[in-house]
């Protein structure tokens, strides 16, 4: 019954959008980096009197996510439904030119969850500040520099490790301040923050013991149609556990990406990176590769394009030596790369996939992808995309750790709802026979996004 339940909420949603079409605006992801032209699409957009070039802007979103689980974490009989829903509402105080305040609260809820872990923070966060800033803004003529303090979202490059989390209900957030700079084609983010730490009863504080600090720069590549980023980012944590290692995490990732297009019809992604450090009285030495290569026929009439990816994240070779050689994927959207699942993270992994998207139909998108999921080294443990160990790694000797199908399908109904459903199956592979329950996973959902 209560998947019927799930169902009818997502209809109530749908059905009464079929009004008139009007140009999308280009909402973002992050709410506070919406254009002109989407912050005047926005549910309220009022010039102000009280000074030159002063606006309020009021805006929001809605969200709503079915899910059906079966044999959840590899475990039989681990079924059940979640309804999960989000609003977010925000304001945009701009004065002039030189001042903003932004502030965005959030209210993630969910049904009842009968899983594992019950309902997690990822899943409720009654009611929360996502976003809480200020900016203060200089002309440097052929350039700009911003100062920003408070709490706010963070997101850079394709996500790979440091994302606001959309696909969590509650989403990520960070306390601290950013210096953004702008020089000719160059962007270049300095900042300090520490992770929000979800609250599900109470105010969310900010003190989660894991601290964030870093450069983030990336420019556009002539000729090509590219751009290129280079980081080096910092993580302190004050309680980690790597296997036989604990204690106090300090940790630095130096990396860079490239990705872009090249005639006729492909595109490339390239990212690695590098880490160094101590975990408690252990040397850390880890990296990370990861690539997607892509190809769209020019012409084709169903917009299709076919790609090859490929991610290998390090383990620890010898969990006895007090060398901790296992990749900290910091603050990922691992959803996005290592299947819908969310049963494999960017730890000790080596995934090659492959996949196909198109266009039957205008405004729907369907996706088919594929992966094959392998320990990078046999002695550490299978990570989830929490960084959550999921079965030890001296729980079995195979590398397999299995296959995942994932289906998903985008449809556009308006500019400004989205609908989405998607159906994932993990096959158990020889490693989680090995460690424990080995049931196949199976996961299916549907949701609706109204952004206004």
């Amino acid at each position: 019954m209560k998947n019927y339940r799930v169902w009818a909420l997502l209809l109530t949603l749908v059905i009464p959008a079929q009004a008139g079409e009007t140009p999308p605006p280009a909402f973002q992801n992050l709410r506070y980096e919406d254009g002109p032209a989407s912050r005047e699409a926005a549910l309220v957009y009022t010039p102000l009197n009280f000074a030159e070039g002063a606006s309020l802007s009021l805006g929001g979103q809605l969200r709503v996510r079915g899910e059906d689980w079966h044999n959840f974490a590899f475990a039989p009989a681990n079924d059940d439904e979640v309804l999960l829903s989000r609003v977010r509402l925000h304001s945009d105080l701009r004065v002039g030119p030189r001042v903003r305040v932004y502030v965005e609260g959030i209210s993630a809820l969910a049904s009842e969850r009968d899983l594992p872990g019950g309902r997690r923070p990822l899943d409720e966060d009654e009611l929360d500040l996502l976003n809480a800033f200020a900016d203060l803004s200089a002309d440097l003529g052929a350039g700009a520099l911003i100062l920003r303090a408070g709490r706010q979202e963070l997101s850079y490059g394709r996500q790979r490790l440091i994302s606001p989390l959309d696909w969590a209900n509650s989403r990520r957030t960070f306390d601290g301040a950013r210096l953004l700079a702008r020089a000719g084609e160059w962007r270049v983010d300095a900042f300090a923050a520490r992770l929000v730490q979800v609250q599900q009863h109470a105010f969310n504080d900010g003190d989660s013991g894991r601290d964030l600090y870093g450069v983030y720069a990336t420019r556009p590549v002539a000729p090509w149609k590219a751009t290129v980023d280079t980081y080096a980012l910092g993580l302190r944590r004050d309680a980690a556990t790597f296997g036989a290692v604990a204690g106090q995490e300090e940790r630095a990732t130096l990396g860079a990406r490239l990705g872009g297009k090249a005639e006729p019809g492909f595109d490339f992604d390239l990212e690695g990176g590098y880490q160094f450090g101590e975990v408690g009285p252990a040397d850390v030495a880890a990296w990370f590769v990861a690539s997607q290569f892509g190809y769209a026929r020019p012409g084709c009439p169903l917009k299709s394009r076919w790609f090859l990816g490929y991610d290998y994240a390090s383990g620890d070779d010898d969990p006895a030596d007090q060398d901790v050689g296992t990749f900290n994927q910091l603050f990922p959207l691992g959803h996005a790369y290592l299947g819908g699942i969310d049963m494999v993270g960017r730890q000790n992994v080596s995934d090659l996939s492959a996949g196909v998207s198109f266009v039957p139909v205008a405004k729907l998108t369907l996706r088919l992808e594929a992966h094959q999921f392998a320990r990078a080294e046999k002695t550490d443990a299978l990570y989830d995309a929490g960084g959550n160990v999921v079965r030890a790694g001296d729980a079995g000797t195979s590398r397999d750790i299995g296959q995942e199908v994932d289906v998903v399908a985008d449809y556009q109904l308006r500019p400004q709802l989205g609908l989405q459903a998607g159906y994932s199956h993990f096959f158990a592979g020889r490693f989680i026979t090995q460690s424990g329950a080995d049931e196949d996973i199976d996961f299916a959902y549907a949701s609706a996004q109204y952004t206004f």
